[in-house]
């Protein structure tokens, strides 16, 4: 017997629910209590489990659709099995008795052709299949649910062996390399460098050379046809039924009830994308990400004037939460220009101008320019340094240290160090330890905001900028202040190898409390960086060198020496680090780094 599922009751004020996300397909089988889809509601995002095992043979309400609590969103049963047929509505009942069906039109040589292709189709994919495999784009964490293809490492015809590179994809958290499979030809690229898609999508075939890869192209075709024989069927139907005559303003209300029908075939996303013209493979993350957003976010986000594509969704698929939208509204962040001139607040806050606006700003261009595209992960760098100047009231100071005491270290045991390790002594280990001191001794600067609410964390998990060639990374040293100089090395050094090869997986580069960045590694002698959100403080360290330093003798007597010197610059967010707090961390360190006695 065939069981419905409905749309769950996630609390006492909560009347609807919108499907964000099937986690299951009509005709795959599904366990009882297994998760089944993902929805949305004003107050939480959850998934949905099977009330009972079986095959789901129906999905009633698509993704982006909203609907009351109680409403049946599919049906599980057995194969084969006749679906339940869920109650009518009063308008649907009315509808129904005052129209007049004309005998229905067969196309019989229509669902033939159809019936026809999908035999053809299933018995290539079958023999395609035995001699090919399907490359997918991988799940790189539990938040991550797309990715984009940045490169092909191999061109369709090309030999591969197994777990030899094949493309390379990037996500919103890390950048890798995805490994074949298997040993055999690059048989097909479904997915060209550029394009992002959902994680597990095909996104290329391996296999045997001389496969044909068309079957999968044809089954698409042949569904296409028999989707659109169907179509045509019910067309003809509908396009036949005649209204009895009676007042015009029943007729409208039967009017408005067969169109309220119609939409509810298509998912609210795609209705969106047909009236603004596009299909819904044009859809851009942030236009589903606004699509599929509840209607109480979307409410909330009109009334305000959000653009919900600034947002970064908290949500299941990225979606954004009515938790998301009002902590960005409560941040400043949303505020229009047109409110500064009604009077509405006391004192200017800077707004981000809206994505388009570089776009109409007229771009003068000369025969010699180069134009390319950023990629995902400058887009991420793009966004994420905007939204920083932005949230935060930065604010710099900047102390020399005197690095003598960790050169005289360094030199003494790097030689051994690398013998008994296996890898070099920077003097950014030593830079760790003395951050780490330093945050227990002032846990205002390990801290983070959240309205207002000052949040201090527990860990001290050390974020190291790492420059690559295409864009910066921030690998996470998680508990910091429980690993020896030793330990400190080896963990930087191993972050830092792995971020060039496009090894570090997703956790790697989340959950960071404090961030270091080393510009002075080309140079430079100090900078004043931006803050990397959520945290309130990053530490921008100077070019090591020998310059010459004025030191006073027990007697009062003045010298000049040649020391090694540094600049340390500390950039940290004013609403809750104040200038006295920074002086006084800056201070401690450079105590630390001139007089400790340090071991491996």
């Amino acid at each position: 017997m065939s069981v419905e599922v409905v749309m769950p009751q996630m609390g006492e004020s909560i009347t609807e629910g919108t499907v964000s996300k099937w986690l299951k397909q009509v005709g795959e089988q599904v366990e009882k209590d297994e998760p089944l889809l993902e929805i949305s509601t004003d107050k939480v995002d959850a998934e949905v489990p099977a009330p009972s095992a079986g095959i789901l043979l129906e999905i009633r309400a698509n993704e982006g659709e909203t609907v009351e609590v109680g409403t049946a969103v599919g049906i599980l049963g057995e194969e084969g099995e006749a679906t339940v047929q869920s109650p009518k509505s009063n308008a649907q009942s009315q509808a129904e008795t005052i129209k007049i069906e004309e005998p229905k039109v067969e196309q019989p040589e229509i669902v033939e052709q159809a019936q026809t292709a999908e035999i053809s189709n299933n018995s290539a994919n079958s023999e395609n299949s035995a001699n090919s495999t399907e490359v997918v784009m991988p799940q790189m964490g539990e938040s991550i649910t797309e990715g984009t293809v940045s490169k092909w490492l191999k061109a369709v015809g090309d030999e591969i062996e197994k777990d030899e590179p094949l493309l390379e994809i990037s996500t919103d958290k890390v950048d890798a390399e995805v490994p074949s499979p298997v040993a055999g030809t690059l048989l097909a690229i479904n997915v060209n460098e550029g394009e992002t898609v959902e994680v597990g999508a095909v996104v290329g075939l391996v296999g045997v050379k001389g496969t044909s890869t068309s079957g999968s192209k044809t089954s698409t075709a042949g569904q296409a046809q028999a989707e659109q024989s169907t179509a045509k069927a019910m067309g003809a139907s509908v396009s036949t039924a005649k209204t009895v005559s009676m007042p015009a303003e029943e007729k409208r209300e039967i009017k408005e009830t067969e169109g309220r029908s119609y939409d509810y075939q298509r998912p609210e996303a795609i209705q969106d994308a047909q009236s603004n013209g596009k299909s819904n493979g044009e859809l851009s993350v942030e236009e589903l990400r606004r699509t599929k957003s509840s209607p109480l976010v979307r409410n909330i986000a009109k009334e305000h004037g959000v653009d919900i594509s600034r947002i970064d969704g908290s949500g299941m698929s990225g979606r954004v939460t009515k938790k998301d939208i009002l902590s960005f509204i409560e941040s400043g962040a949303a505020l229009r220009p047109q409110d500064l001139l009604v009077g509405k607040i006391s004192a200017p806050i800077l707004t981000t101008p809206p994505r388009n606006l570089q776009s109409a700003i007229p771009h003068p261009q000369s025969a010699n320019d180069r134009v390319e595209s950023m990629s995902v992960m400058r887009k991420k760098i793009a966004e994420h340094m905007t939204f920083s100047k932005q949230t935060s009231a930065h604010v710099t100071s900047v102390y020399e240290f005197d690095m003598t005491n960790v050169a005289k270290f360094r030199n003494k045991n790097k030689a051994e160090f690398q013998t008994c390790y296996g890898t070099k002594l920077s003097y950014m280990p030593f830079i760790f330890q003395a951050v780490t001191q330093a945050l227990r001794q002032f846990p205002i600067v390990n801290s983070q905001v959240s309205g207002d609410q000052i949040i201090y964390k527990g860990d001290v998990n050390l974020g190291m900028a790492v420059a690559l060639d295409w864009g910066l990374i921030v690998p996470i040293i998680k508990r910091a202040d429980t690993l020896s100089l030793s330990g400190l090395a080896l963990a930087a050094n191993d972050l830092a190898d792995r971020a060039r090869t496009k090894k570090l997986m997703p956790d790697e580069v989340q959950g960071g409390t404090f961030t270091i960045t080393n510009p002075g590694v080309f140079g430079g002698l100090f900078g004043t960086p931006i803050i990397n959100q959520p945290q309130v403080a990053i530490l921008c360290v100077g070019t090591i060198e020998k310059r010459p330093k004025v030191l006073t003798t027990p007697d009062g007597d003045d010298y000049i020496v040649v020391r090694s010197m540094a600049y340390f610059a500390l950039t940290y967010d004013h609403r809750v680090v104040d200038g006295a707090d920074a002086e006084k961390f800056l201070a401690f360190m450079k105590e630390y780094l001139e007089t400790t006695q340090f071991s491996l």
